[in-house]
């Protein structure tokens, strides 16, 4: 809070005796590289400076700033003003938005999950679960059905899921222990060393965090139609440092998030998912196809539990959980 004060005083001071306010520049919060994954972020700073004429500009670090898993204490606290994080990393401090991870709701494209997140995102219970943490859910980050690469022997049924080692984070952990597979959630930047060493067999990602974390390097084997969902991942902004934006400033903001998600969506959907086909076939990576049966299995075991346990769970939590849950659902429906 110093900081913003300190900042808002020495605002004031250039006003008083320059006749001009000194620029906004926040400070952003991602990780890893530049990546399909952060092209929203990318995109919003670049309308942003456009709109204001270079008046207000974000310092994007990646990594330099805080760990991924600890990017929300660091909005808390105004470490940075800006960042973006995935619920599974700590679901108990963001019950509300788990909800979207939890696996098989329906979610076929990225548009859909662009306008599911958002409905919940909006929600006054979303609204306030957030600001404990002094944040506001600004956009998604919509990734489409996450799918697993592996090494070692390929699972062809559900059967043979028993016993794998799998990183899988949120609902789709659970739907991965549904099958009988052991599912341990760590960093997306842990994952590569754990497979390396044995620690884990497999790996549920994204096409785009397959290529950027190294999986698909030494990956032996793909799922590609197991689709149990996807995580999660809001960019968020510090509330005090939001409300101290000034009018032109906040409208150039918030005007400037449709626009950099569609620019987005259009980016994963004609880049990232334009190579990965490409890039199986180039490494010769064994696509395992699975029954409509062995599916239909699958989402029966893992679904249904899912959900009635999640409801529950957040219930006892004070959250309007069947609420939030058939706001999914119903928001799903409507885009059929």
């Amino acid at each position: 809070m110093n900081k913003f004060l300190g900042r808002a005083a020495v605002a004031a001071l250039c006003v008083g005796f320059a006749g001009e306010a000194i620029a906004t520049e926040w400070n952003v919060s991602l990780w890893g590289k530049r990546r399909a994954f952060t092209e929203n972020v990318e995109k919003l700073a670049e309308l942003v400076a456009e709109k204001t004429n270079g008046e207000f500009t974000m310092n994007i670090s990646y990594g330099g700033l805080s760990k991924n898993t600890e990017n929300l204490d660091g909005i808390s606290i105004g470490a940075f003003e800006m960042a973006q994080f995935c619920a599974g990393y700590h679901p108990d401090k963001n019950p509300s938005i788990t909800v979207l991870e939890l696996p098989f709701l329906g979610v076929d494209n990225l548009e859909l999950e662009r306008d599911v997140a958002m409905a919940v995102y909006n929600h006054p219970a979303t609204v306030k679960d957030l600001a404990r943490w002094n944040a506001r859910l600004l956009m998604p980050t919509p990734l489409p059905q996450y799918n697993l690469a592996g090494v070692g022997d390929a699972p062809h049924s559900i059967e043979d899921f028993k016993g794998l080692t799998v990183r899988a984070t949120g609902g789709i952990g659970a739907a991965m222990s549904a099958s009988g597979a052991v599912p341990t959630s760590m960093s997306a930047t842990e994952v590569r060393q754990a497979m390396d060493s044995g620690v884990i067999r497999a790996a549920a990602f994204a096409p785009h965090a397959h290529m950027s974390f190294g999986t698909a390097d030494i990956a032996t084997w793909w799922t590609t139609n197991l689709n149990p969902g996807a995580v999660n991942c809001p960019v968020v902004v510090n509330i005090d440092a939001y409300e101290m934006l000034t009018d032109e400033e906040r409208e150039a903001l918030d005007s400037s998030v449709d626009e950099a998600l569609d620019y987005y969506i259009d980016y994963y959907n004609e880049q990232t998912m334009a190579k990965w086909g490409p890039l199986i076939e180039e490494k010769g990576i064994e696509q395992v196809t699975f029954s409509d049966e062995d599916l239909e299995a699958f989402k029966e075991a893992a679904a249904a539990p899912a959900a009635t346990a999640w409801i529950t769970e957040n219930t006892k939590r004070g959250l309007p959980a069947q609420e939030l849950y058939d706001l999914v659902i119903e928001t799903v429906a409507a885009s059929k």
